[in-house]
């Protein structure tokens, strides 16, 4: 066995896409079995130690990937222009969305392997929070703002309570909710007689979208990862084996 190349090692265990770690490969920041690598096509055995910037590689069981998803994209494998062709670099195959955001939506999308974290982040029982920018077509009332706290009723249901805020102009709103359902923001501000005009989400749990440019990903820092898993109540999901 040839074992696995050395720049696709690097980029499925979350160190960056496939050129940043090349570029990290070449500057003779990585060593194999104690020798320094520069090429990263080098193929490196199944059970060698890998070493970056002199510290030995931690083998992740689980890979989380933070997207700044573009409006005009799906949230789907199948349909195109799909979300994932934005994943290039990172290991897309086991890497599954933490809900969804609609095609014309833009913000915050987080992608991981790890079903069980998925479930916990996304299941109404857990209550994460999710925040939003809303630009409405008309200004958003105090009215509203009781409406979304006391648990709008939508198509007959009750919904969790929401927290709704603006500073000079109320058609521009920050949006928290502790669910996610189907077009939720959009079928609740349409339940008010108001429409939304542009939708954005800013942050899940402790996750925040930070400057991270449009269109880009990254994977999740240690603190990110530890702060999701512990938000939902597991261990962060790291071990020195896959």
């Amino acid at each position: 066995m040839r074992g696995e190349r050395l720049d696709k090692l690097l980029a499925r265990l979350g160190l960056g896409s496939r050129k940043e770690v090349a570029r990290l490969v070449r500057a003779g920041r990585v060593r194999v079995a104690g020798e320094a690598v520069r090429d990263p096509g080098f193929h490196v055995p199944e059970g060698v130690p890998v070493e970056v910037d002199g510290k030995p590689l931690a083998l992740r069981r689980h890979h989380h990937i933070l997207l700044h998803k573009p409006a005009g994209y799906v949230t789907s494998r199948t349909e195109e222009p799909s979300v994932y062709v934005l994943l290039s670099g990172f290991p897309t195959r086991d890497l599954f969305p933490v809900g969804r955001l609609d095609k014309d939506t833009e913000g915050l999308l987080l992608f991981t392997t790890d079903g069980e974290l998925l479930h916990r982040l996304t299941h109404p029982r857990h209550k994460v929070e999710k925040r939003y920018l809303v630009h409405l077509e008309r200004p958003a009332t105090e009215e509203d703002r009781r409406a979304f706290a006391e648990g709008l009723i939508l198509e007959g249901e009750r919904l969790l309570p929401a927290a709704l805020s603006w500073g000079e102009d109320p058609t521009w709103v920050e949006l928290v909710l502790r669910e996610g359902r189907f077009h939720q923001v959009k079928r609740m501000f349409q339940a008010r007689g108001n429409r939304v005009v542009y939708l954005k989400r800013l942050a899940l749990g402790l996750l925040e979208l930070g400057d991270l440019p449009l269109g880009e990903a990254r994977p999740l820092t240690p603190e990110e990862e530890g702060a999701l898993y512990q938000g939902v109540g597991l261990f962060t999901e790291c071990s020195q084996g896959t």
